[in-house]
This record gives structure tokens, C-alpha cells and sequence, in this order.
């Protein structure tokens, strides 16, 4: 898998102190604007300083930037309104899915556009299709501390809660035991003549963002859903990081 696919802004490719210093800057600076939470932009770049892989994506400040980025991607495209407050995208019409062509990107972003909602951009990222999904997080427990989650995700992540917890932060040997640890581990074998998902790429993601809730105390929770397996990758396709009060 290529490093483009990994992060868009280049901060996999930073050196160690490179990348901590980036991710101190977005989170310093979330919390210096009294953010509640990152956008998914920022969520994405700090969830794939972790070893997340992350889709292809851009953040467009005009119709035609959006367009030009849609283009550079390949099409088919999702777009989406971006903003530290705006959490529930799908529910406000804030998400545009599998755009084909320039025409429907531009008439998406007006769409977008014309819901009056305050956006630092509008998001353009690959679309990325695929029949499994999962779901990586983080918490706080009082007692325990950072904790990370993994389990079954997209619409059954609250319904079925097929998940399973390890105190942050941990080993590969702990993410491995978590994934085996779901009810509906058969779906990272072989399915629909998909092939099996490479664990050793949900491993990384698991304890990278185990190490992230361990070394940044301003990180309060962190959800990645859905995680869609696209061939044997892992990719999230969407992600949150809520900031401490």
C-alpha cells in the first residue's frame, strides 16, 4: 500500500519529532480555539500519524478546488462539509456519495455549500467500497484510563456491540488477542471471495492508537468508523477525536 494512500498531507512521511511535533500543533491548537473536537481532516492526520491508513483525500476551499481534487483522486468521490463542530454529517446532508464525473462533484459542493453551515472546507476523499466494516476507538475509563476498542462496525457497532477492550497501551500480541476476541471474527478470513484481511495492518493501527491515548492526555475519546476492508486493507474512511474538556 502506498504512502499516499496512508495520509494526504504527507505527516506519515515526517520524521519521528517531526510527526509529534505536527500532532502537538493540531491538538495545541484545537484546544487554544476551544475546540470540542477535531474535524475529520485533523481527525485523519492524527489517527494516521498512529499507522491508521487513511483514504486518499483533500480539503477543498472552492468548487473548482474541489473539482481539481476529485480529478486527481479518480472517481467515483465522496464529499463532505468539514468542521470541528459539525459531528453528525449524514444526518444534515453534509455527505455526497460515489460522484462520478466533475458536473456531479460541483453540484454536490453547492449542495453542501448551501446548507449555511460554518465549514473550514469541503472535504473530497476516495470512495472507498467494500462489505466489511469495523470499528477502532478509544476511551477513557476513571479507573483504568486509555482504553482501546475494536469490534464490528458501521450501522452495527451500537446494535450488536461486538467489541472487545485493552488497557492503553498495547502490545501486538493484545491487539491480536482483541481481534480474535469478537463474536464475528470469521468476516477477517476469506468472505464473498474477498481475500482475508491483513491483521498485521489492523495490529499496527490498534497499537498506534493505543500509544496515542497513552502519550496525549488532551485526546478524551477517539471513534474510526467505519474501518472498511477494501481487498485485504484496512481503511478508515471516517474518524473523530474528541478533546478533554
Amino acid at each position: 500500500m502506498s504512502d499516499q494512500r496512508l495520509l494526504s498531507s504527507g505527516l506519515c512521511r515526517l520524521g519521528l519529532k517531526g510527526r509529534d511535533d505536527t500532532l502537538k500543533g493540531i491538538l495545541q491548537g484545537a484546544i487554544d480555539r476551544k475546540q470540542k473536537a477535531l474535524s475529520e481532516y485533523d481527525s485523519k492526520r492524527v489517527v494516521a500519524s498512529a499507522g491508521v491508513a487513511i483514504t486518499r483525500e483533500g480539503l477543498a476551499g472552492s468548487r473548482d478546488e474541489a473539482v481539481t481534487l476529485a480529478e486527481d483522486l479518480g472517481f467515483p468521490v465522496v464529499l463532505k462539509g468539514c468542521s470541528s463542530t459539525l459531528t453528525h454529517k449524514t444526518e444534515m446532508g453534509m455527505v455526497k456519495l460515489n460522484l462520478g464525473n466533475g458536473n456531479e462533484v460541483a453540484r454536490a459542493y453547492d449542495e453542501i455549500m448551501a446548507a449555511g453551515v460554518e465549514l473550514d472546507g469541503v472535504l473530497v476523499q476516495e470512495m472507498i467500497k467494500g462489505d466489511r466494516e469495523f470499528v477502532i476507538g478509544l476511551t477513557r475509563d476513571p479507573q483504568f484510563g486509555p482504553c482501546v476498542m475494536f469490534g464490528l462496525g458501521g450501522i452495527f457497532t451500537e446494535v450488536l456491540n461486538d467489541v472487545s477492550f485493552r488497557i492503553a497501551p498495547i502490545s501486538e500480541i493484545d491487539a491480536l488477542e482483541m481481534i480474535e476476541e469478537i463474536k464475528t471474527k470469521k468476516l477477517l478470513d476469506e468472505f464473498r471471495g474477498s481475500p482475508a484481511v491483513d491483521k498485521k495492518a489492523l495490529v499496527k493501527a490498534l497499537v498506534g492508537i493505543g500509544r496515542l491515548g497513552d502519550e496525549y492526555d488532551q485526546i478524551a475519546e477517539i471513534d474510526i468508523n467505519p474501518v472498511i476492508i477494501s481487498g485485504d486493507q484496512p481503511i478508515a474512511v471516517d474518524s473523530l477525536v474528541i478533546l478533554k474538556s
